[in-house]
């Protein structure tokens, strides 16, 4: 098998978990964004590996990329953290006391209740994640679960899961970047019809 019939394969197997993702969850998940939004609320996002990569990606557009493309619109902006991207915190967590408290303990910190987390977790059985879940639930945050493969303990904690259906980690983690990218143009559509309308 050369790189092109691999391709084509791979390809051919991402477009049928596309065609299967449960749309009525991207609608409630965008929901949840908007209710966010409007309520002032923090919204924290966290994984490991290429989900956190997600998750910094993730950040960046709910931040910047609801605003449009030079981050000027008028509109109410999102208040987004990748906990994700503190090195030295994360790092301090998994030194002194274990790699699983490199997200629950800065939730401690930072989270109000009614605030959103969003994990991001392929297989959904992350120690570190489902920790984060458990303080979430204590401080009273809304979960979101992005996740693949059965949805794992993740799914089953989420107030909303999507469970992209593949067992693979690439097209999983595919599929949760793509999701990202529609949501944020969503918003940014969504945002910019509604101040169009205040303004007539």
């Amino acid at each position: 098998m050369n790189a092109q019939t691999h391709a084509q394969r791979y390809l051919t197997g991402l477009k049928t978990v596309l065609d299967r993702l449960p749309l009525d969850v991207i609608e409630q998940i965008a929901t949840a964004l908007e209710k966010a939004r409007a309520e002032r609320r923090q919204i924290f996002i966290i994984g490991n590996g290429g989900s956190a990569a997600t998750a910094s990606h993730m950040m960046n557009d709910l931040n910047k990329g609801t605003l449009g493309h030079k981050g000027d619109a008028p509109w109410g902006r999102f208040r987004v953290l990748a906990l994700t991207d503190n090195v030295s915190l994360m790092t301090a967590w998994a030194n002194d006391t274990d790699y699983n408290h490199i997200f629950s303990e800065p939730l401690k910190n930072l989270a109000n209740p009614g605030d959103l987390l969003i994990c991001i977790s392929a297989s959904g059985n992350s120690p570190n994640i489902l920790a984060a879940c458990d303080v979430a639930k204590q401080l009273g945050l809304k979960i979101i679960g992005l996740t693949g493969f059965t949805g794992g303990k993740l799914a089953a904690v989420s107030d909303i899961a999507l469970v992209v259906p593949s067992h693979d980690y690439g097209p999983v983690e595919d599929v949760h970047m793509i999701l990202d990218h529609i949501l944020t143009s969503y918003l940014y559509e969504t945002l910019k019809t509604s101040h169009q309308e205040i303004q007539r």
